[in-house]
Parts: C-alpha cells; structure tokens; sequence
C-alpha cells in the first residue's frame, strides 16, 4: 500500500525536527520544507535568528534524516497577509498579534496549499499541540487539544484553525514534553538538539518593534500623561455587561504631564518598558492610548485600576468557532476557561452573544486587555473558539 506523504514545516528548531523524524517511524512519506518569509534583516537584532541560519539547520536536519527537502519564498504573501496588516493595526491603535495571524494566513493557508499541491495528504508542524477526531452521523470533527506539557502549551497561537485546515493537518509532538523532544534530538545528534528556542515575530525573528515599525509609521511627538488611582474613586463601578467591556475614556485634564513620547501607535496597554519616565514611586504602566489625539496614557503600578477590565467584546464578524457544531444561540450564555494572551493560565468565564457580537465576562478583573489580540475559550483542554478582542 502506498505510503501517506507528509510536507513538514522544518522552521530550523529542534521540535519540527524530532516532529520530522516521528513521522518516519510511523511509516509516513516525509518531505521537508522550509518557508522563507522576511528579507529584510536591517530590523533583527544581534543575529538572532536570521533566516539563513535556520534554513541551514533545516536542510542538514533532512539530510541526516534522509528525506528530501526544499525552501520556498513566501515572502510576498509574508509581507501582504501579515506584515501590511500590522502596520494597519498599529496605525490604528490596536496591537495586533502576528503569530496568530502567521499560524492562519501562512502555515495553514498559504504553506498547506503548496503540500497539497505537491500530492501531500497532510502537513506537519512542531507545535504543542494535540489533534483528536470524533465521529459522528454527519462525519468527522476533529478537536483541537492542549499540548500535554503545560508550559509549553501553543494551542493558543492556533485558535483561528478551522475543521477543513485541523483534517490535513499533523501534531507529532504534541504529547511530549519539551525535555522528551530534546531527549530525541541528542539521541538521533541531530544540528538542533540544543538550538534556543526562537523568540520574536513568527518567521522573522527577534526584532526591534520600534525599528520595524518606522519602516512606515512616522514618528510623531505626543505627551504622556499620568492618571491617578483617585480618578476611580468617584466613577460607579460597571454594572451593564457593555459597560464592563469599554475601556475608560480619558481627557488631557484627568491627569497630569509626566513626560514625551514619539508616537502613540508605538506603545500598547500593560507595557512598561520604553516610556523613559522616572522619578515615581512604582513603575508606569501604559493603561491606554489615543493615536487620534496622539497621547499616551499611564498609571503607577502593575495594580492600577485603568489596567483592569471585567469583559471584552468580539465583533460578530470576528468571531471563529473551531467546533461549529457548539457554536452557540443568540441570547444563552455558555461557561467556558478563557485566555486574552499566550501563556495566561485559563480564566473563567462566560460567552454571552447579544445582537452586536460576542461578549466574553470574565469572573475576575483581567489586566491588561488589548484591542487587536485574540481572546480564545476552552472546554477542559480543548479549544473551541476564538476571535479579535475589539
């Protein structure tokens, strides 16, 4: 019987190489590809993690496991699907997250294409994560799983997948640990064994955000003001279900001037580095921004109560259901473990659709809450949906 071939994403690190090599055990026809995705190095920092290197290791990582290998330039699509989105974003005062994007515009889009083109039956990546398929009178559904070791659980970076991308597609690795899959790697002596881990934007590496950024937001010199905690004091705190997803809106005079920035755009709600402002008794946290008005807002203290928000909404038309089959009625409210940001520990909280779009209340105050970035919800260790935060 002929062989099921499968198109590995070999990125240049250890895990889709041990994901690689599994699949030979289980008898696969395996091919390697490697996806070049970013030209430009002039934004990376210190080497690290440039695409040449990661290619290298790639195709000695094929070589040594003897299967064919190849390196496509998707750096066109790279560029329209991710890159040009960011800028949009960020222009726009939201703060965008590309390895969520690069997972459902490049690896299960663009790349899976390409497999199938090449007479693939499926892809494979190195992700953390598990696949598990129900049968049922109108087919398979296939559910997407939390990866068994919980440190490095990635499900999140894949929470806009869908049924038709989850049926072409393989997770080795998924029900290793991490220590298990560098365990292999030694074993086998392959390049990446004790390869870092990559850091930075997907496919491109550690880079200097300001840098990247300026390639085409301008700099524009905006102040940062300072609000105080006894602002709150006087405001009710919110009942309605809308109001606890809005963000609280600010004025110039609510606060005092404690110092310059060069561009709003450049900054998103919790960060603390950057700022250049001293001289205050706890750290200044960024609670908001207005790129309109090009001011940056910002409070003391990782406790701050601007930080803070009971609920978010997700536009209707942003909303993604993994398991179509759960997606709820209009008026009902479904409980449900959320998260708002890769490596979160799982919160609860409740999806109430109303005629405007999707709400997710949390039982407790979440930090930090930041438009663009994804919120995904969980059923136990499985993720059901997901969608951008507004």
């Amino acid at each position: 019987m002929k062989k099921k071939r499968v198109i590995v994403g070999l990125s240049g690190g250890v895990d889709s190489s041990v994901a690689a090599h599994l699949l030979i055990q289980q008898d696969y026809e395996v091919i390697g590809l490697f996806m070049k995705n970013w030209h430009d190095e002039s934004v990376t920092l210190s080497n690290e993690c440039p695409w040449l290197e990661d290619s290298n290791d790639a195709m000695l990582v094929a070589e040594k496991l003897g299967i064919p290998f190849q390196t496509i330039d998707l750096s066109a699509e790279y560029k329209e699907r991710i890159v040009d989105y960011m800028f949009d974003e960020y222009a726009a005062g939201r703060t965008p997250n590309p390895d969520v994007l690069c997972n459902r515009e490049i690896k299960f889009d663009v790349f899976l294409k390409i497999a199938l083109s090449l007479g693939a039956d499926y892809v494979a990546t190195g992700h953390y994560c598990q696949k598990e398929t129900l049968s049922t009178e109108n087919g398979s559904v296939y559910r997407l799983m939390s990866g068994e070791d919980g440190n490095k659980d990635q499900s999140y970076f894949l929470c806009q997948l869908t049924q038709e991308q989850l049926a072409k597609t393989l997770f080795p690795i998924g029900h290793l640990q991490k220590a298990e899959v560098r365990e292999i790697a030694r074993k086998l002596n392959l390049v990446t064994a004790e390869k870092k881990d990559s850091q930075g934007l997907c496919f491109i590496g550690k880079v200097s955000l300001p840098d990247f950024l300026q390639q085409q937001l301008q700099p524009k010199t905006g102040n940062i003001i300072e609000i105080p905690e006894d602002f709150y004091a006087s405001r009710a705190p919110a009942q309605s279900l809308i109001a606890q997803s809005q963000k609280t809106t600010y004025q110039t005079s609510d606060g005092k001037i404690v110092g310059t920035h060069q561009g709003a755009h450049f900054f998103t709600i919790g960060q603390r580095k950057g700022l250049a402002v001293g001289g205050t008794p706890e750290p200044l946290f960024v609670i908001d921004t207005d790129v309109t008005k090009n001011v940056v807002y910002v409070g003391q203290g990782k406790d701050h109560p601007g930080l803070y928000r009971k609920a978010l909404k997700v536009k209707t038309d942003e909303v993604h259901w993994i398991r179509e089959d759960l997606r709820h009625i209009e008026g009902t409210e479904m409980k449900v473990m959320a998260r708002i940001r890769y490596r979160q520990p799982l919160q609860k909280a409740s999806l109430i659709l109303q005629a405007d779009g999707l709400y997710v209340q949390f039982d407790q105050l979440q930090s930090a809450i930041t438009s663009g970035q994804f919120v995904a919800w969980y059923e136990d260790e499985e993720l059901l949906g997901s969608g951008v935060i507004a």
